[in-house]
Order: C-alpha cells, then sequence, then structure tokens
C-alpha cells in the first residue's frame, strides 16, 4: 500500500522560506512522477509543481514560478519542495501526490495528508 507523508510546513513571515518533505512507501518511488498541491480555505485544490520519474521534467503553477522549486532524491523515496519570497497568498494545507504519469491536474492516484503552510503578513 502506497504511503505519503508529508512534514516541514509551519508558520513563516512573508519573504521567509520553507521545505517541505514527502517521504513515499509502499512501491518503487523512481518510478514514478510526483506532484504537489494545494488548499486555501475556501478553495479548490489547486497545482502547485510537479516532477518527473528521475527528476528531468519538473513543471510550476505560475503563481510560485521562480520562487518554488521541486526536486526528489531516489535513493530516499523523498520529493521536496523548496519555497522562498513566500507571501501571504501561499497559505494553504500543502499536499504530495504520487502517479504514473506526469500531469498538471488533480489526476494523481495516491496523495498525502497534507502539512500546512501560514505565511503571515
Amino acid at each position: 500500500q502506497v504511503q505519503l507523508v508529508e512534514s516541514g510546513g509551519g508558520l513563516v513571515q512573508a519573504g521567509g522560506s520553507l521545505r517541505l518533505s514527502c517521504a513515499a512507501s509502499g512501491r518503487t518511488f523512481s518510478r514514478y512522477a510526483m506532484g504537489w498541491f494545494r488548499q486555501a480555505p475556501g478553495k479548490e485544490r489547486e497545482f502547485v509543481a510537479a516532477i518527473s520519474w528521475n527528476g528531468g521534467t519538473t513543471y510550476y503553477a505560475d503563481s510560485v514560478k521562480g520562487r518554488f522549486t521541486i526536486s526528489r532524491n531516489n535513493g530516499k523515496n523523498t520529493v521536496y519542495l523548496q519555497m522562498n519570497s513566500l507571501k501571504p497568498e501561499d497559505t494553504a494545507v500543502y499536499y504530495c501526490a504520487e502517479d504514473e504519469l506526469l500531469v498538471t491536474t488533480l489526476n494523481y492516484r495516491y496523495w498525502g495528508q497534507g502539512t500546512q503552510v501560514t505565511v503571515s503578513s
């Protein structure tokens, strides 16, 4: 059974940085694409970033491009989201997800439980 566990969320001031981690288990991590999504209160879940199985291809939402970086360490079965220059509008619950296909939609098979990121102004 696939399990995804996010960590690294917290409270940070605007302009600050956080690094989220997502540890995967249950199947061969290095074969699958990974994505990060977020959901703010009262809003729909939205795409943030995605990375291919080998890290060779990445995609970002326009709202985070140039500020966030997705990466992965297949030896540690972990995907990361480095978030810099954080803004109050980045406040949300952040989720990682795993699937066979690298897509920027919500069509991922497996999801973590989420980690809260709060950016104060």
